[in-house]
């Protein structure tokens, strides 16, 4: 396997920087899904398109053996961003760039596949490879594609994300609850607007604002057990033309992060409270839309065990961890429901190679060596449980 996928390795990277100067966003990933169909045909694996009415691919690959369905899975959108670094492969489209790395996670999906293709010899089952769209935004593309028929047969389901924060060489996860219910929040605040100068006469939505604001944070610090993780943020406030005058209404939007069903219900419950009664309190008017996002990634523990268990073959027992909880969302969560599976992170943070920026940033770049080691962190994870049938 070693061998193999260094050969490919710079077919790699060609196609992740490819990937980098076309992006497109959610659910609009049209020539992104025709280039990746083009790629695995001249592989030469068998392609369904379209995958639940959406651009969705999967790819299957069978071995000469009879065996398990294994399915490992990529994402292909990008980031409403404007790409600022200064390289060969910006980004070509102004305000999209991958600056979440689904273009390196495609391009390791499609080494894995032409690892598969010549090897059918050498595996038994079937290699299904699930190239998904619309990661990056609510209600996400993993639904779609379950409804499509991705899963069907399905034994058992793997997906890595190349992760900066981490930095090159090493791989985590964790047993359980891994990464947050990533929900939103919006509040419309509706008081009486008017003149600056007579504020007596108003109800002051900014004022209004900046209560509530005050307020929801007491829901983490003193609402919700300390041994619960739990993020409450607004992240945007919108109110007001001009200097000289109060604002009428007023917009906030946020968002909440949570592990547990009866966390997310409980601050959901008190969002409410606090949001109605302390405008209120100001003779104000506040509604909260709630929209509820993926719900935690939970990694099925014998799959999580198996990923102790061979990680350390890909990157060495020190480099080998047990992550932290992650706040940040992920609707893998969603194949996660269906059938075991684990989702694991690889290293791909690098200052020598500008890997020094946070996801989402618009100078994100990662070193382009995760590649490799996530291709053979995922090939090594579903090899290790067809052995075991």
């Amino acid at each position: 396997m070693e061998a193999q996928l260094q050969t490919v390795y710079p077919n790699m990277v060609q196609w992740r920087r490819y990937m980098h100067q076309h992006p497109e966003l959610s659910f609009h990933e049209k020539e992104t899904s025709r280039w990746i169909e083009q790629q695995l045909a001249e592989i030469g694996c068998e392609v369904k398109t379209r995958v639940g009415g959406g651009y969705g691919l999967v790819a299957s690959i069978y071995g000469d053996k009879p065996g398990p369905v294994i399915a490992l899975r990529t994402d292909i959108d990008a980031l409403p961003i404007q790409d600022e670094k200064q390289t060969a492969y910006i980004s070509k489209v102004p305000g999209v760039m991958h600056a979440c790395g689904h273009d390196a996670h495609t391009a390791t999906m499609l080494a894995i596949a032409r690892f598969y293709s010549e090897n059918k010899e050498h595996f038994a089952g079937e290699r299904r490879l699930i190239f998904q769209p619309a990661e990056e935004v609510s209600p996400g593309g993993a639904m779609g594609m379950i409804a499509g028929g991705a899963l069907d047969g399905v034994d058992a389901i793997y997906g890595v994300h190349l992760w900066t924060p981490l930095p090159y060489g090493l791989a985590a996860t964790k047993p359980g609850p891994f990464m947050a219910a990533p929900d939103e929040i919006y509040i419309d605040i509706t008081g009486k607007g008017g003149h600056g100068g007579l504020p007596h006469e108003t109800v002051d939505a900014v004022l209004v604002a900046s209560a509530i604001v005050q307020a929801i944070q007491s829901i983490v610090s003193r609402n919700v057990n300390p041994l619960d993780p739990a993020v409450v943020s607004i992240g945007s406030i919108h109110a007001g033309s001009t200097a000289n005058v109060i604002a009428e209404r007023c917009r906030m939007t946020g968002t909440v992060r949570t592990f547990t069903d009866e966390v997310r219900s409980f601050i959901q419950s008190r969002l409410r409270t606090i949001v109605t009664q302390t405008a209120a309190i100001y003779g104000a008017t506040a509604e909260l839309e709630y929209r509820d996002g993926y719900p935690p990634v939970v990694n099925d523990p014998e799959e999580a065990a198996r990923f102790f268990k061979v990680a350390p073959e890909v990157f060495g027992n020190e480099g080998v961890q047990e992550s932290a909880l992650i706040m940040a969302g992920e609707d893998f969560t969603y194949y996660l429901r269906e059938v075991p599976g684990c989702f694991m992170f690889v290293g791909a943070g690098n200052e020598a190679c500008g890997a020094a920026y946070p996801h989402h940033h618009p100078k994100f770049d990662l070193d382009e060596r995760a590649m490799l080691k996530a291709a053979k962190l995922m090939i090594a994870m579903a090899e290790d449980f067809a052995a075991q049938e």
